[in-house]
């Protein structure tokens, strides 16, 4: 009995941590909120999940902005009209950008576990438009914090 339970113990203790999951975001000329927008423009993960940005109509991309991404986090770019996929490790929050309709506020944030980068993210200067959607997604994360 005592080696049923030591077994039992050892496989609790390696057990494989739960999967980390697939998310999509995608890069459309219209949607829900408006004209060249990603859908959705809030995305809350966890720390090792993988996000696919899916090209839904042509002449998208994304990217990550500069300043708007946790110390220690890899940038990333994707190519114009092709889906990227991109692994999150780092906890914080991720600016995201369509380098082509950026000025005109096609702009998202990926939240991986606690937004650990909020304050700095928030300070990052955008073109009007951006700026006008990451006051929204800010109020958004903000009240999502407030009801934990």
């Amino acid at each position: 009995m005592r080696q049923i339970l030591l077994a039992f113990a050892l496989a609790a203790a390696f057990a494989a941590p739960a999967a980390a999951a697939d998310h999509e975001i995608r890069m459309l000329n219209k949607g829900a909120k408006g004209l060249m927008v990603f859908e959705p423009d809030v995305l809350h993960v966890a720390p090792g999940d993988t996000v696919t940005f899916v090209a839904a109509n042509p002449g998208h991309d994304a990217r990550s902005i500069s300043g708007m991404i946790p110390a220690g986090a890899q940038p990333f770019a994707g190519k114009l009209g092709k889906d990227v996929r991109v692994t999150f490790t780092q906890p914080g929050v991720y600016g995201v950008e369509c380098r082509p309709h950026y000025a005109m506020g096609m702009v998202a944030a990926v939240i991986v576990g606690e937004p650990v980068n909020l304050d700095a993210a928030r300070a990052v200067k955008h073109p009007k438009m951006a700026a006008k959607k990451f006051d929204g997604i800010f109020a958004t994360v903000q009240s999502a914090e407030a009801a934990r």
